[in-house]
């Protein structure tokens, strides 16, 4: 066999579809919902579903909603009956690697043209508590994911001498980029960063405003070879570099504020894109920041910043929309976080603005940007850099 038949193929996001991601979506059953996301991809991409080859699909745990193995009755509404179709499940980063799934199944060239989509009908759940199972089942989260990472925020602050200011600058900065957003959950016109300052402590230094909401949401992309993005009826974004790395949630030695396996993704993706100063090279950052503290921790962690000055980047506004860094455009978990897809919306978001699709919360210029994702106790991480221009090779 050839080299070119076995080298990898290029993968393009031709289609990219939301749903408005909400409190509550009460008209549609789970089915409906994610419907209305792939229905959107395809229309975007100008595709039908007899041309998608398969499809590969993420959520988060399935006692969420307490439907279990959703994805069995969800082939019908997806296309998929026929076809293969794949479940990923990595946590909160979930959304990211079943996007990398369906990559490399496209890179692979095991199928042409994919659907990858995400989802979470939180209203159908209580997160809160179903994210505080009780021993032996996992470890005491504290009421909620807030409860488990506040100490590590704390550690952050204690570490880098951070003003206290920093989360309630995030969060308000999120919040008035989601109002650019049709598709974000939380349209606040009246907030403040008085008001984000002011509002309720839930988990010390985590306050309520600095916190992400919990939504119903699908999130849905159409991935693609060479000659499938040739047929596009707009520009696709190109995926430069992917990668996933994992760690346990406790073990002896685990730097909670940096953890290792996000540094080791971060630098793998960046190797495969040819990246040497992501601060310089890339463009527009989709984070997954569940709650406002962890945009600094990350900002260090990705590599856009030096041990301990993350949060002078925050501070000095390079984060904002219209910094030379910009974060979370399109308002990111801050403003809409449907769990299973919150992931997969960093990556979408991501191809929107290399693609200049972002409408008002587009980035000028944007030719480079990373899409990230965590999991579980900050142990999974899935991340991808998408360009406007095809790879070299």
């Amino acid at each position: 066999m050839s080299n070119a038949a076995t080298a990898k193929q290029p993968v393009a996001v031709v289609g990219v579809g939301q749903t408005k991601h909400v409190a509550a979506r009460r008209d549609v059953s789970i089915a409906g919902l994610v419907r209305e996301a792939a229905q959107r991809a395809l229309a975007d991409a100008e595709l039908t579903w007899a041309e998608i080859d398969a499809v590969v699909i993420g959520k988060a745990p399935d006692f969420f909603e307490g439907v279990m193995m959703p994805e069995l009755y969800l082939a019908d509404a997806l296309g998929a009956v026929g076809k293969p179709m794949l479940r990923v499940h990595t946590a909160g980063s979930v959304g990211g690697s079943t996007a990398l799934v369906a990559a490399n199944l496209v890179a692979a060239r095991v199928h042409r043209t994919v659907l990858t989509l995400a989802f979470e009908k939180q209203s159908e759940s209580n997160a809160m508590w179903g994210l505080s199972l009780p021993i032996p089942f996992q470890q005491p989260l504290l009421a909620g994911a807030g409860g488990f990472f506040a100490p590590h925020v704390r550690a952050y602050m204690r570490r880098t001498g951070a003003p206290d200011t920093i989360g309630s600058l995030v969060a308000y900065k999120d919040r008035r980029n989601a109002l650019k957003n049709p598709y974000a959950h939380l349209h606040e016109h009246d907030l403040t960063l008085e008001k984000v300052q002011s509002s309720p402590m839930l988990w010390d230094p985590i306050r309520y405003s600095e916190t992400c909401p919990s939504s119903d949401g699908a999130c849905a992309m159409v991935l693609t070879d060479r000659a499938g993005a040739a047929r596009a009826p707009r520009p696709p974004a190109w995926v430069h570099g992917g990668a996933m790395r994992s760690e346990p949630t406790l073990f002896a030695g685990k730097d909670f504020v940096s953890p290792q396996a996000g540094k080791d993704c971060a630098a793998d993706v960046y190797r495969q894109a040819g990246i040497t100063d992501p601060r310089r090279q890339i463009d527009a950052v989709e984070m997954y920041v569940p709650f406002s503290w962890y945009e600094p921790m990350w900002l260090e962690n990705l590599g856009f910043a030096a041990e301990g000055e993350g949060w002078k980047l925050t501070e000095s506004g390079a984060t904002a929309l219209d910094g030379d860094l910009p974060v979370n455009p399109s308002g990111g978990v801050l403003s809409t976080n449907p769990i299973g897809a919150s992931g997969m919306i960093r990556f979408a978001e991501a191809a929107l603005q290399v693609r200049g699709q972002a409408g008002e919360h587009q980035v000028d210029g944007a030719r480079r940007a990373l899409g990230h994702a965590y999991g579980g106790g900050a142990q999974f991480f899935s991340m991808w850099l998408v360009g406007a221009e095809a790879p070299v090779g």
